[in-house]
């Protein structure tokens, strides 16, 4: 449920009509595709059924009537595990490449500590792509064996071509300070820390002379990911 999971994200800061979400998430997630009325709606449909949003009001003016949404309990626990937990690059066809966008994105403009999440996600890449190796003793040459050298190879690519992706959003995140979305209801999240033996430590500071309103990334990590 990404495209639910990204419209419960956006309600955090409070509640919105259905055209505002539309348009926050155009602007938010400028780049992917943007969202279908239709989709908006049906998704807000399938929210309220679930018990995750509720009618916070009609609006009544000039044109037609607007309904207002806010979270649940349910709802907020919801995006909030979200914005937290990373994506799990063990799933059919690989980690969704919008969902990563979206879920880092949110956690950015909502100030809910996107260095952490990348650093999540990251760990949890690693470890996806150690399961990947070869065992010591998987020694077989055969065109047989060779289909599933292939396959885990380009599972490897990917996951490796995410990492790199991940290195540079984060790179850009540290030197753009995302602007002010109002009070937010809480805490955003809460997780264990990032387990440290899988990522080396970083500096949020730019290097010494380093301007970092003018810093490009390298043309390897440009593009590696769509």
């Amino acid at each position: 449920m990404a495209i639910g999971d990204a419209l419960l994200a956006l309600l955090l800061p409070g509640p919105r009509h259905g055209y505002d979400l539309k348009r926050t998430h155009d602007e938010w997630f400028a780049g992917l595709r943007p969202l279908a009325f239709g989709q908006v709606y049906s998704t807000l449909a399938r929210l309220q059924r679930d018990d995750l949003i509720q009618i916070a009001q009609t609006e009544a003016g000039d044109g037609p009537e607007r309904t207002v949404y806010e979270l649940t309990d349910a709802g907020g626990a919801r995006a909030r595990d979200w914005l937290a937990e990373p994506i799990d690059p063990g799933v059919p066809g690989g980690v969704p490449a919008d969902e990563l966008i979206r879920k880092t994105l949110a956690a950015y403009r909502l100030h809910a500590d996107p260095g952490a999440l990348l650093s999540r996600q990251r760990a949890t890449h690693l470890r996806a792509m150690r399961a990947l190796e070869l065992s010591s003793g998987e020694t077989d040459r055969s065109v047989t064996a060779l289909g599933r050298t292939g396959v885990r190879d380009l599972q490897r690519l990917h996951l490796d071509a995410d990492l790199r992706w991940l290195e540079l959003t984060g790179e850009r995140i540290r030197r753009l300070p995302a602007p002010a979305v109002g009070i937010l209801p809480g805490a955003v999240l809460e997780y264990p820390a990032t387990d440290e033996s899988d990522e080396p430590a970083e500096s949020d500071e730019p290097a010494e002379g380093e301007d970092p309103e003018n810093t490009e990334p390298t043309p390897s990590a440009e593009g590696a990911r769509s």
